[in-house]
């Protein structure tokens, strides 16, 4: 892994050189953990990360990694490929570091207003805010990223065939109930940790977005939404399924039906190049021809990889457009509030053809 991060580094010096031209950054000081991680994968509670992005040979033998001394047997097994100084405060050792550097970047998007003033006082240098530049890479995933996100989509795949086939969603338990069982079985197949708070809602609840689990009871003649993820190896996958309870009547069949209709144009849209509010569009005019585009409350979808939600953010104000290896969720939504709604969610990677599927739970309307 030591040369895959070597390439993200590198990868991120001609980010710099392409962005930077008139301020002329000659390094970068990252202090965003999932960053390094990203960077290094250095996975410490702290650090801080001082780039070389020149174009010199010594680059690397520049970029330097900070910790504290709880860490001193992990960073050297984590990140062995890069000098390491133990200090506890580790930007403020890194800054003393980088004297010389001339102009300094800095990640103004996580930085706060006193510790920029400590920076300024520790550096003599000029201090350029440089936002946003290892996100930007993180967009398009490697593909070691990507079979990690497979792992994870796996897991809640795998988790949630063993909670039907056990007969774990049924009448009379609860929202709560269902929601733990679910978690703890994404653990027993394979996940690190849940990729955020499972949605399980019933009934009326099905028609809050984001409603957290409750004692409400399920019953017949519900949908029942599940919202949930795994994590492997830091990286996160998410989807949502909507299921009926005991029958399914004709309304539930008609909204089902709409909102599958709508997830299947958001997939097919997902085209590299594509600007993300074109697929938005695509996926909300089905839904909003048929007269309920007041009842689709969010956005169509985001990025997924070491943050549930990273860029590109898919919506009506989106901007930009769809870069080839771009992990993102496509999930529309209908919901009539005091009744229920239904979602449909899958994880997926942007590729030249079609769209790669990592969330394989079938979304065949289903009764249970």
């Amino acid at each position: 892994m030591s040369a895959d991060y070597a390439k993200r580094r590198q990868s991120l010096r001609a980010l710099v050189a392409e962005q930077s031209a008139e301020s002329g950054v000659d390094a970068l000081l990252i202090t965003d953990l999932l960053n390094i991680r990203y960077l290094t994968g250095f996975t410490g509670s702290n650090a801080a990360l001082l780039v070389d992005v020149s174009d010199s040979q010594a680059a690397e033998d520049n970029t330097i990694i900070c910790t504290d001394g709880r860490y001193l047997t992990q960073v050297a097994e984590q990140v062995p490929d890069l000098r390491a100084e133990i200090d506890r405060a580790s930007a403020n050792r890194l800054l003393e570091l980088a004297a010389g550097a001339g102009t300094l970047g800095y990640e103004s998007h996580v930085v706060t207003v006193d510790q920029y003033r400590r920076f300024a006082d520790l550096f003599d240098g000029d201090l350029v805010r440089t936002p946003g530049r290892v996100e930007e890479l993180r967009m398009v995933k490697d593909d070691h990223e990507v079979e990690l996100l497979r792992e994870a989509c796996a897991a809640a795949d795998v988790a949630l065939a063993d909670l039907i086939g056990g007969g774990g969603i049924r009448p009379d338990r609860t929202e709560r109930e269902v929601a733990r069982e679910l978690e703890f079985l994404m653990l027993e197949r394979g996940a690190d940790g849940i990729a955020f708070e499972t949605i399980v809602a019933t009934g009326a609840n099905s028609a809050i977005p984001h409603h957290r689990p409750t004692d409400a009871v399920l019953a017949a003649g519900d949908f029942v939404k599940l919202d949930f993820g795994a994590m492997v190896g830091g990286y996160h996958s998410d989807m949502t399924r909507t299921y009926v309870l005991g029958s399914a009547s004709d309304w539930h069949r008609d909204v089902y039906d709409l909102v599958a209709r709508s997830q299947a144009a958001g997939r097919a849209a997902l085209k590299p190049g594509m600007p993300v509010a074109d697929v938005d569009a695509a996926s909300r005019s089905v839904i909003e021809d048929a007269g309920f585009g007041d009842l689709f409350l969010h956005g169509l979808g985001h990025g997924v990889g070491l943050e549930i939600h990273e860029a590109p953010g898919i919506g009506k104000a989106g901007t930009g457009t769809l870069l080839c290896g771009a992990a993102v969720t496509v999930e529309p939504g209908v919901y009539f509030s005091g009744r229920g709604g239904v979602r449909i969610e899958d994880t997926l990677v942007v590729r030249e053809q079609d769209p790669e599927l990592l969330t394989l739970t079938s979304k065949d309307l289903t009764v249970l």
